[in-house]
């Protein structure tokens, strides 16, 4: 038996082929299935079952797509209220694909009907937690209904659990979640790989025996999580097509132009040096990379258009990216000569700084705002100095809390505060862009404040 990973490293997750050589169960795909299909091609193997370890939160599956396409069985909850065919799966069901056994377990907490799969063959067993237990920890708890929270955190402690004593110490775990998704909780890690019998050593749902102070630690460590998750949900239960990767007709200048001046979106996919330098006036700066699905869908308004700007290549990541999350065939402009594709639309820049600038301007007296950007929990742990505090994900609609002046912002590394220095700028804002890791403010004598001692 063979497990072959599939990362999804924008999203923080992982999909996975299992195989014993001839025959091959999938789990958690996602949207974008032509990386497992070319996984499936790799091993030469014949796909006869999908599985979904839950209706996800984070992106659209593409489980239902990939099944139809192969004639596979598609294995979900039978609990789960689906608009689409599907093999129901049940709490200690046995299911046979090729030489290995599907076990099906039921393990509620990261959502209601969460189930665990425990394949085994030839004496080996790898468990596929999904968001059940991740390495370290657990998938978080708050998803289905706030108002549940507690009620779900007990059960996914007991899940974890029990998903533990069926299975062996050398069994193998292959979590979904808990690589950078904001859909794990805790202290989970992202480490390549791990045994039930490590788990039972290091994951704290198994080392607290406390199951009351388990759940109060993990509630108080939840913390905020991308708004278009909200949307998720629906269109898994509708059950998810395929996407659109391809990339669109440019959309010609005038008409970029024309987005422009009326307010509408446009998203220049450019390095956030590149975008300092020079860009088209009213434009947003969601530099292509690990961080982009996420921040572009929870920062823009969900359901209204937007255009891409950038190079084809870069369009067309950026299109496979947003497929992910349920954003489908978005406008582009393609080329990287801004200046060329704005049909005369002014090109404009702001300033790009370290701490050390930071540090001379606020001992000169010439720092007006100190802007940061970070999410709640970052800023209630530490940070600098007078600074005004507006989370990145709520700055457009809270522009008025940002004090008059010229708006040195920063975040965690350079990133956010880049998408936010450009949506200050099109608020007619006077920006300037701290482009440096927060850890290093020290090192210009910026010392920051500590929930503590504040």
């Amino acid at each position: 038996m063979e497990v072959v990973t599939i990362e999804t490293q924008p999203l923080g997750d992982r999909s996975y082929l299992v195989h014993d050589g001839s025959v091959g169960l999938v789990i958690d795909p996602q949207r974008d299935i032509d990386r497992v299909e070319r996984a499936l091609g790799d091993a030469g193997v014949t796909l006869t079952h999908v599985a979904e370890t839950h209706v996800h939160n984070d992106y659209v599956s593409g489980g239902l797509a990939l099944a139809r396409r192969h004639g596979a069985t598609y294995l979900v909850s039978a609990a789960d209220d689906v608009s689409f065919d599907r093999h129901g799966v049940l709490d200690g069901e046995q299911i046979t694909a090729g030489g290995m056994t599907v076990g099906v377990i039921a393990t509620p907490g990261h959502t209601d009907n969460h189930v665990a799969y425990l394949v085994s063959h030839g004496g080996r067993q790898a468990v596929f937690s999904g968001g059940s237990l991740l390495y370290g920890s657990v998938g978080r708890t708050d998803l289905v209904d706030p108002a549940r929270t507690r009620e779900l955190t007990h059960a996914q402690y007991r899940s974890a659990r029990c998903l533990v004593e069926v299975s062996s110490a050398d069994a193998t775990v292959h979590p979904t979640h808990g690589f950078g998704s904001f859909c794990s909780s805790g202290p989970a890690s992202g480490q390549g790989g791990s045994t039930v019998g490590e788990q039972q050593q290091v994951n704290h749902a198994l080392t607290d025996d406390d199951e009351e102070h388990f759940v109060e630690q993990l509630i108080a460590g939840l913390s905020a999580y991308p708004s278009y998750y909200a949307h998720m949900g629906a269109l898994n239960r509708a059950g998810g097509g395929p996407p659109d990767l391809s990339v669109p007709e440019p959309v010609d200048p005038a008409e970029l132009r024309r987005r422009i001046t009326e307010g509408q979106s446009v998203v220049d996919l450019r390095n956030r040096v590149a975008f300092a330098d020079g860009h088209l006036a009213g434009t947003l700066n969601f530099e292509h990379g690990p961080m982009f699905t996420t921040f572009l869908g929870w920062t823009l308004p969900w359901g209204q258009p937007f255009t891409l700007v950038g190079s084809r290549e870069q369009v067309e990541a950026a299109i496979r990216d947003l497929s992910r999350i349920g954003i489908d065939s978005p406008d582009a402009a393609l080329g990287e000569d801004v200046a060329a594709l704005g049909d005369g639309q002014p090109v404009t820049s702001y300033p790009r700084v370290g701490w050390p600038e930071v540090a001379r301007a606020r001992r000169d007296g010439t720092l007006d705002v100190l802007l940061d950007v970070r999410r709640d929990e970052e800023y209630d742990t530490d940070h600098l100095p007078g600074a005004v505090h507006v989370p990145l994900q709520h700055l457009r609609e809270r522009l008025n809390e940002v004090p008059a002046g010229q708006v040195w912002v920063h975040c965690g590394s350079g990133y956010r505060a880049a998408i936010a220095a450009s949506v200050l700028q099109r608020a007619d804002r006077d920006v300037v862009h701290i482009d440096a890791m927060y850890a290093d403010a020290p090192q210009a004598g910026l010392e920051p404040v500590s929930a503590s001692t504040r």
